[in-house]
């Protein structure tokens, strides 16, 4: 690399940098020069890439024209690197909220959620006014509760419908495993427990899939391949499917995932192209493509994921679903394969905000088995019944970078901001988030060196042919990072942190959209291949950078659709440890939209009420 060094970019102190409105700080937009590729094509390009001596010219080409070289690799900075996104605890006063003692059991923690949220009778009042309804936790408990269906039946239609998304007129690709004894197994152990009067909790009974990222007995874990679980045995449940499980909730099986989450489409050559259920000729967004779409098409109110660099929050809201990302630290990653060890974090794909926020109460904490990595503050729920909407909350936004989308998205999100203004007073507060790009990319070397070297090992013993076209370009490039590279990466997240710190002192959240574009078509030549795409990938993780690289807490809601009928997702992103007030938040935005959210092309109706 020495011999074409090129000169990096040189960047000033982080006290020198202006944050405000005004600032001088140029946008640059993400310098993708790369073009699509799928089919024959992209096994030529893996061929040349895998090549000794052309292939480094290659990389060396992509990396330079990329800027990966001139603004992380041979960038000049001050900063020392910082490995860990994690932050003092700061006591930070959030409206709202309840206190919950520490090391309460998981349905215990469910139960102190669900006194935080509306009564029965206000909640059910609210569904005869939406147009579509999503079927929540809630809305199982209760018809479980009422002897309305049991959770065998339910389980009986899951496994039904499951079986239909897979027909050749649908294919959906939902699923990489599922267990129907299991599942029955389950199911039947729940409807005694109702017969008896004694559900676990409210999630008793509930069916939840879980991302084929994360072990759960009885499956394997396969990471969306077909041989990582021949080399790694799956021989407990994670941490977050113990406490998922130690409720009553029926696991329902591996979702499908992009391979290795090694892409941003959801497609995989090994198990299907995930299809979005609001148009199926559309991605879903990945990686955690088949837990968004469960949930979307109506299969579980909520499914678990993990989100490296936005795949849980990307694909919820290419799917119309809600996405949260809790802080780095607050999940166990116990049990969950190590692809990402400083920029990943487990996830929750639901219905509702409501529902995410149960789920997170459920998953939140360890288990006796599993001993906390870092000291946690103090867990605190949102009061989201009481009558008294948080007050004066105050939304960053760089104008620059949320515009930086399709018209239609543009549109939809400042709406959204507009009634978060008219309904609650809230205001906005401009602020200029500086070199977005370079976090972009510093992030994507860090993630890239992470997973090649968290999987080394493991890959000695599997032949390069058994991963999918698209997935050995992507560990071809990671392969090519080096300590230094890596190194700097983490001195920019070091800059980055102190940059967020700053804004958050004048704002509670961060606003953006989700996602930079909606869902774009699948193409035949990239069901078998795979595809190279990266520039709808740029757009799809434009706003999800700072939530996975900076360990920040983020959620999207849906808000709205395009032209053609596909869902737009409006972000929001909260200091660390914020989970409260983002929580507010969400539910405050999820009020004003919910009303007018729309029922997808592919829906599975498992309570029988639509």
């Amino acid at each position: 690399m020495g011999l074409f060094k090129i000169k990096g970019e040189v960047y000033k102190p982080v006290k020198d940098v202006d944050l405000g409105p005004n600032s001088r700080e140029f946008y640059l937009r993400a310098n993708v020069k790369a073009p699509r590729m799928a089919g024959f094509l992209v096994k030529i390009f893996v061929w040349l890439l895998e090549a000794p001596l052309l292939g480094a010219m290659l990389l060396y080409m992509l990396k330079r024209n990329n800027l990966i070289y001139k603004l992380v690799s041979f960038a000049e900075l001050e900063e020392p690197p910082v490995f860990v996104p994690s932050q003092p605890v700061e006591d930070v006063k959030e409206q709202e909220v309840k206190y919950i003692e520490s090391d309460l059991p998981p349905h215990q923690q469910v139960e102190q959620a669900m006194d935080c949220l509306p009564s029965f009778s206000e909640d059910t009042s609210n569904h005869q006014k939406f147009s579509f309804h999503r079927w929540t936790i809630l809305d199982y408990s209760r018809a479980y509760n009422s002897g309305e269906v049991t959770p065998r039946l339910v389980a009986e239609r899951f496994i039904d419908a499951v079986r239909e998304s897979c027909n050749p007129q649908l294919h959906m690709s939902f699923f990489i495993n599922y267990d129907t004894e299991d599942i029955l197994k389950q199911a039947t152990e729940s409807t005694l427990r109702y017969e008896r009067g004694e559900p676990i909790s409210v999630l008793d009974g509930v069916p939840i899939a879980i991302k084929d990222e994360i072990d759960c007995t009885p499956y394997p874990t396969t990471g969306g391949t077909t041989w990582l679980h021949k080399v790694r045995d799956c021989k407990n449940d994670a941490c977050c499917v113990q406490r998922l499980r130690s409720c009553g909730a029926i696991l329902v099986g591996k979702t499908n995932m992009h391979e290795l989450g090694a892409g941003t489409s959801g497609i995989n050559p090994h198990y299907g192209a995930t299809r979005n259920p609001y148009n199926t000729s559309k991605v879903t967004g990945g990686s955690s493509s088949g837990s968004a779409a469960v949930v979307s098409a109506g299969l579980c109110p909520a499914a678990l994921g993990v989100d490296g660099g936005g795949s849980v929050r990307m694909p919820a809201a290419l799917c119309g679903v809600v996405g949260f990302k809790p802080t780095f630290g607050r999940v166990s990653h116990s049990g969950v394969l190590p692809l990402n060890w400083t920029v990943g974090m487990v996830g929750i794909l639901a219905s509702t905000v409501e529902d995410a926020f149960i789920v997170y109460a459920a998953i939140s904490g360890e288990t006796s088995s599993h001993q906390p990595t870092m000291l946690l503050p103090k867990v605190c729920f949102p009061l989201l019944k009481s009558t008294n909407s948080i007050s004066n909350i105050k939304l960053a936004k760089y104008g620059e970078w949320f515009n930086d989308c399709s018209d239609d998205i543009k549109v939809c999100c400042s709406q959204a901001l507009d009634k978060l203004h008219e309904h609650y007073g809230w205001e906005t507060v401009e602020v200029t988030v500086p070199e977005i790009e370079t976090m972009r990319l510093a992030h994507y070397l860090t993630i890239g060196a992470e997973c090649t070297t968290s999987l080394s090992s493991l890959l000695q013993n599997v032949s390069i042919e058994e991963l999918g076209w698209d997935t050995r370009v992507a560990f071809r490039v990671y392969g090519s990072f080096d300590s230094m590279e890596y190194l700097n990466a983490q001195r920019i997240r070091n800059r980055q942190m102190q940059f967020h710190k700053k804004i958050f002192e004048k704002a509670d959240v961060i606003v953006t959209p989700t996602t930079g574009a909606t869902a774009y078509s699948i193409m035949n030549d990239a069901l078998k291949t795979g595809e190279l795409d990266y520039i709808n990938g740029a757009a799809f993780v434009r706003y999800q950078i700072a939530g996975n690289f900076l360990g920040l807490p983020a959620v999207t809601v849906p808000i709205g659709y395009d032209k053609l009928g596909l869902p737009i997702g409006l972000q929001f992103i909260g200091r660390q440890w914020s989970e409260p007030t983002l929580i507010h938040i969400a539910h405050a935005m999820q009020a004003l939209c919910i009303s007018d959210y729309k029922k997808p092309e592919v829906y599975y109706d498992l309570l029988k009420k639509n």
